[in-house]
Formats: C-alpha cells, sequence, structure tokens
C-alpha cells in the first residue's frame, strides 16, 4: 500500500449505518431529511413569533420550538450547520439511530411545546417537525408485503394450529 492510501482508507459503509437504512429507498430517506429541514425552518419562524408575548409559557414554548430547529437542523442537514464543529459528528451519529428511535425522539420534541402551550402557532410551527417523525416511524414499520406470502404465512399457521390441536387430543385419548 502506498503512503497516499493509508492517509485516505477507503470508505466502506459501517455495518450499523447500513442495517439502520435497510428498507427505505433513497427517495423515501431524502423525503424525510427535506421534511426534517421543513420542519426545522417552521419551528424557527413559529418559535420566533411565539416568543414576541408577555406569557412566560408562549416564551418557554418558543424558545423549545427554536432548540427543536437547531436539532433538527443538526440531524438532518449538518450543512447548515456548518460553523459549528461538531455538527457532522452529530449528525453521524443521529444517522446510525434506527427510524422507531428517530421518530419517539422527533415526536417527542414536537409535542412538548404544545404541552407547555396551546396555541395556533405552536401546532402549525411543529406539525412538520411531528410529520417527519412520523415518516420516521411509517418507515420502521417496513414495506408493505403482498398478499401471497400472506397467504402462504397464514396457511403455515393454520397448519401448525392444526398439528399442535390434533397432538393435544390425541395425547389426552
Amino acid at each position: 500500500m502506498s503512503s497516499q492510501d493509508e492517509q485516505f482508507p477507503a470508505a466502506a459503509p459501517e455495518p450499523a449505518a447500513a442495517s439502520a437504512d435497510e428498507g427505505m429507498t433513497w427517495w423515501y430517506r431524502w423525503l424525510c431529511r427535506i421534511a426534517g429541514v421543513i420542519g426545522g425552518m417552521s419551528c424557527a419562524f413559529a418559535g420566533l413569533w411565539n416568543c414576541v408575548t408577555i406569557n412566560p409559557l408562549n416564551i418557554a414554548a418558543g424558545v423549545w420550538m427554536m432548540l427543536n430547529a437547531f436539532v433538527l437542523f443538526l440531524c438532518e442537514a449538518p450543512f447548515c450547520c456548518q460553523f459549528i464543529e461538531f455538527a457532522n459528528a452529530v449528525s453521524a451519529r443521529a444517522d446510525r439511530l434506527r427510524a422507531w428511535q428517530k421518530a419517539a425522539f422527533y415526536c417527542g420534541m414536537a409535542v412538548f411545546p404544545i404541552m407547555l402551550s396551546l396555541t395556533l402557532t405552536t401546532l402549525f410551527g411543529n406539525a412538520i417537525a411531528f410529520a417527519t417523525g412520523v415518516l420516521y416511524g411509517l418507515s420502521a414499520l417496513g414495506k408493505k408485503g403482498d398478499a401471497i406470502s400472506y397467504a402462504r404465512i397464514q396457511q403455515q399457521q393454520k397448519q401448525m394450529d392444526e398439528e399442535k390441536l390434533t397432538g393435544t387430543l390425541e395425547g389426552q385419548a
């Protein structure tokens, strides 16, 4: 191996990253990322608008929404946070999370400001961030199977149930 090959090893995908993307097509992964960026923008604008008040709960919800926007940008679009040194590391760690973990995190992040202050601003501001979590949750469910494979599985289960039932009846006689 030359010295240049030692300095720049071939970029092989990690098994953890490859397993996290199983079941997600490239376009669905981009859809989730775009939804995350748009959700971050809506959280940022609505959070800023929510902070223009004298109600302390609205201010707290607005600050939380802006924090949500920052986290969404950091995880889904680290190129938006180039001025932060650890942005790429956080994004790489977020990419290694399973889809259901991202779904729970994003949905939980979006629900908290709504619980603090239930207003139209918090509802509409967090709607797209919550939708991003829903998209990740749907990808965690996996692909829909075809009717033939489901019929085979159901037939096999029916045969196994009949065998168990006849086995217990023969054992009693």
